[in-house]
């Protein structure tokens, strides 16, 4: 009898929801849901086979603990704003949700922000590390996932030092980190030249190729019962109550007892419907990949150029650029360019070539205006589970998200402490 009733009141509890959006977000969401038992649709307007959550760096970096709001970053947007191969590209708009972004992203640009962010970072970090881990060996998939560490390569004396600084935070943080000489460096990685100062070395950081990981979750999802409506484009909410009722695309009409917004750098436009004002930019990202063997064997960040280089399954992805311009996916030679100058700067023995350039893909991150991710519930939306707003650190966080929003629709005591995510935060 015990029995019974336990299993009535599991069996009640279980949803109907849909998630809009199909990005590595959308599908941890959906892995933990139906882990949960609940009946899950994805919803995306892409094929689901292109996009950030592709052409990203791979990596899983707790050492990651700096938000990418903080002091002085948005003085050298503005130093930048003009040179369209700088790191950061901010294009200047007379667009009213630009400019409050901007004013808030600003404000946000303090220590007040960077402190307390730094432990929200690293816990909602660390556990997406610990969940991939555990993905991988409970579903026997295959991806490649590699926790050897990810290098902060520096060229001047002042870059290093300031690395040195965040280390030391990241140590008070307990994550093992430890400072390298060039010497240490190029036996470190010693099949390629180096041209730096130093490194800094987070052993605390993982790395992964996006693409195998995204391809097997999506086959295990669909094996799972897990529908997915793909070159669907939701464009209108359907509310009574403060409950979403149902979403509409062109052609159809999706009912549900629980919706999950992770539509990325789109997220904005739909929150819009509901009365929910989400500071956010689409942050876009660039990636060229080069499939021939050029003895890189470790994760590194070039740090005076913000480019990325991942050893992954086949090939070695460079990636890199901050470009806030608007959702658009237009290829930007110039910063392409600006990759492959930087890998030659820093590894003189590689020179990317002009096919490997033409290839490039980019991707768009959606940036909030603090630099920390959107997730929780909205006052205005009783049903509605926002999971957006991550910036760079989407692959980083995509697992501890997706756990997050199930623990949320199924009713459970969430794994983190979620204020400092929370959809209606003010800046």
């Amino acid at each position: 009898m015990l029995f019974l009733i336990h299993s009535i009141f599991i069996t009640d509890t279980l949803k109907d929801c849909v998630i809009i959006g199909g990005g590595i977000i959308g599908l941890c969401a959906a892995y933990y849901l139906q882990k949960e038992g609940h009946n899950v649709t994805i919803i995306d307007q892409s094929s689901m086979d292109f996009g950030a959550s592709y052409v990203n760096a791979g990596y899983i970096t707790p050492s990651h603990i700096i938000p990418l709001a903080a002091p002085g970053v948005m003085k050298k947007g503005l130093k930048w704003m003009f040179n369209p191969s700088s790191p950061l590209f901010i294009k200047p708009r007379l667009d009213p949700d630009f400019l409050e972004w901007s004013w808030a992203f600003n404000k946000s640009c303090s220590e007040k922000n960077v402190n307390r962010s730094i432990s929200a970072i690293k816990d909602i970090t660390i556990l997406g590390r610990e969940l991939y881990s555990e993905i991988k060996l409970q579903e026997d998939f295959k991806f490649q996932l590699e926790q050897k560490g990810l290098l902060m390569i520096c060229q001047t004396e002042k870059m290093l030092q300031k690395e040195v600084q965040v280390a030391t935070i990241a140590k008070q943080e307990g994550l093992p980190v430890r400072e390298l000489s060039i010497k240490e460096l190029r036996k470190l990685e010693p099949n390629t030249q180096i041209n730096a100062k130093g490194a800094v070395l987070y052993e605390c950081d993982a790395h992964t190729t996006p693409q195998t990981f995204m391809e097997e979750m999506k086959a295990f999802l669909h094996s799972s019962g897990v529908k997915f409506i793909k070159n669907e484009k939701v464009q209108d909410i359907n509310i009574n109550n403060e409950r979403i009722v149902s979403v509409n695309s062109a052609s159809q009409t999706y009912k549900a007892d629980e919706f999950v917004l992770a539509a990325g750098s789109w997220s904005k436009l739909l929150s819009k419907k509901l009365g929910i004002k989400l500071l956010l930019e689409a942050g876009k990202g660039y990636r060229i990949n080069s499939e021939r063997d050029l003895g890189i064997s470790m994760p590194a960040i070039l740090a005076e150029a913000k480019v990325a280089i991942t050893p992954m399954q086949g090939f070695t992805r460079f990636a890199g650029t901050m470009e806030i311009a608007g959702i658009n996916h237009i290829i930007n030679k110039v910063r392409v360019e600006a990759i492959a100058k930087a890998t030659h700067k820093y590894y003189p023995n590689i020179t990317l070539t002009d096919k490997e350039k033409n290839n490039a893909a980019c991707g768009l991150r959606p940036v909030s205006a603090d630099g920390m991710p959107y997730i929780g519930k909205s006052k205005k939306c009783k049903n509605l589970t926002i999971a957006t707003g991550h910036a760079m650190l989407g692959w980083s966080m995509g697992p501890s998200t997706g756990k997050i929003v199930s623990e949320i629709i199924s009713e459970k005591k969430p794994s983190l402490d979620l204020s400092v995510y929370h959809p209606d935060r003010r800046f």
